[in-house]
């Protein structure tokens, strides 16, 4: 698709490299509720989802959602304290980002993270202003690889899925918003760039650099 009529961007692992750092504070929450888990096992049989759906796999004595989110919020609190002296984008987001502002081009965000996280993010990177819409995981009830979080954010945007354009980086947000209609751009921190073309990828880029900006 050229000139698409709207981009989303996830965030994690798409906007900034920082899968490490949320691998870490899971492993730090897992050790804190006396989990025997390892983080292969969990990123094969439990991380999928939203957080409460998450946290519900991994804690299946606890019913209440609420409890279940607070839980998960401990998580993402021990995250966002070790990813604090670290956080960059990626390479060209933020002026990739400023381009497409500049073209009026609406830009959406759908991530599964909390809204303190794209807090977070927004302000070390001061990139929110350049965001016509963010949709977070606390917001939708299906968490990838479920539409639901794509079809939100172009709802939001006020713009049909299929004339967005979605950039990702894992196998559950590709495979969302190939599903919510979308084409995909797939950014190389997780996976290389065969398995993204796999996927249904219809490019793969290890940063915004390589992207040739004059499709949009």
């Amino acid at each position: 698709m050229l000139y698409p009529k709207a981009v989303i961007f996830d965030m994690d692992g798409t906007l900034v490299d920082n899968m490490d750092y949320h691998k870490q504070s899971w492993v730090a929450l897992f050790k804190e509720l006396n989990l025997d888990l390892t983080y292969d096992t969990f990123e094969h049989k439990y991380h999928k989802g939203s957080l409460v759906e998450i946290m519900g796999r991994l804690l299946p004595d606890v019913s209440d959602p609420i409890e279940l989110r607070r839980i998960g919020r401990k998580k993402e609190a021990l995250y966002r304290e070790m990813y604090h002296p670290y956080v960059t984008a990626i390479s060209g987001a933020v002026s990739f980002i400023q381009y497409l502002h500049a073209k009026k081009i609406p830009i959406g965000l759908a991530t599964m993270g909390d809204q303190p996280n794209i807090d977070f993010i927004f302000e070390r990177l001061a990139m929110g202003a350049f965001f016509h819409s963010t949709t977070g995981g606390h917001e939708i009830t299906h968490g990838k690889p479920h539409p639901e979080i794509f079809i939100t954010a172009a709802e939001k945007l006020g713009v049909p899925p299929k004339d967005c354009i979605v950039f990702e980086d894992t196998r559950s947000g590709v495979t969302a918003a190939r599903a919510a209609g979308m084409e995909v751009i797939g950014i190389t921190t997780m996976f290389d760039e065969k398995t993204l073309l796999e996927l249904g990828c219809r490019q793969a880029i290890a940063d915004y650099v390589q992207l040739d900006w004059k499709q949009f």
